[in-house]
């Protein structure tokens, strides 16, 4: 096994499917079947999951609500689409816990990393919610930061595209490929990884990245096995 704790990013959007808005049933069973593949050869699994399937802060404020008021909507998201995630992984026999960096305390748990590495070692999915808890700051700097906090051997981003493009391979179809970059290339380069803070948090902790695409099956397990899946960010 080439990692035995890792850190799976996904965005709400991942989760909406064809729905355009919201949750998708079929999808969350899908993805939770993915990840139950990868359970099931002995890893331990946390997420993070995004919001901007339901709010995204920076939509709110070109609706004229104040970004710091947007970015708390954007948060209470993520716990909306943590607890839909939750469902699909106990429907299938899987257990799971929710913790929120945003006290919620009626429906997931206060996010407390010492407690979250305990739910992984005994054989629960823990699914991080809430962000980091503050403003200005992404669901990409927060999974880059449980990562590192919860000592996670490589982080995970789920994406709609194969890995990592010079450019949108969805808009231009001569866009390059890349098995492997440097942190230094993804910065330099714009490539799109993930927002600055984050990509930075993982080089200073030396976490690698894979960025991979959620809907090919198995390829969840297969990047978690080593196999060249997707783009691997690392020195």
């Amino acid at each position: 096994m080439e990692y035995k704790r890792i850190l799976l990013k996904l965005s709400g959007e991942a989760l909406m499917g064809k729905e355009g808005y919201g949750l998708d049933p079929d999808t969350l069973a899908y993805v939770a079947s993915e990840i139950r593949n990868v359970k099931e050869c002995g890893v331990q699994i946390a997420l993070v999951v995004g919001g901007g399937n339901i709010m995204r802060g920076v939509k709110a404020e070109k609706q004229g609500i104040d970004r710091v008021t947007g970015d708390y909507m954007g948060m209470i998201a993520t716990v909306i689409n943590a607890l839909g995630l939750q469902a699909a992984l106990e429907n299938i026999g899987l257990p799971a816990r929710v913790q929120s960096a945003i006290r919620m305390d009626g429906v997931a748990e206060p996010y407390i990393t010492r407690k979250a590495i305990k739910h992984l070692e005994q054989g629960r999915i823990v699914i991080f919610a809430g962000g980091t808890g503050n403003p200005y700051f992404t669901t990409d700097t927060a999974a880059a930061l449980r990562a590192v906090e919860i000592g996670a051997d490589v982080m995970c981003k789920a994406t709609k595209v194969d890995g990592i493009y010079d450019k949108d391979p969805v808009i231009h179809k001569d866009a390059v490929f890349f098995r492997e970059v440097t942190y230094t290339d993804a910065i330099t380069g714009n490539l799109g990884v993930m927002d600055l803070t984050a990509i930075t948090l993982c080089r200073d902790n030396r976490m690698p990245i894979i960025v991979f695409n959620i809907s090919g099956k198995d390829n969840m397990k297969n990047a978690v096995l080593g196999e060249p899946i997707g783009t691997i960010v690392r020195r």
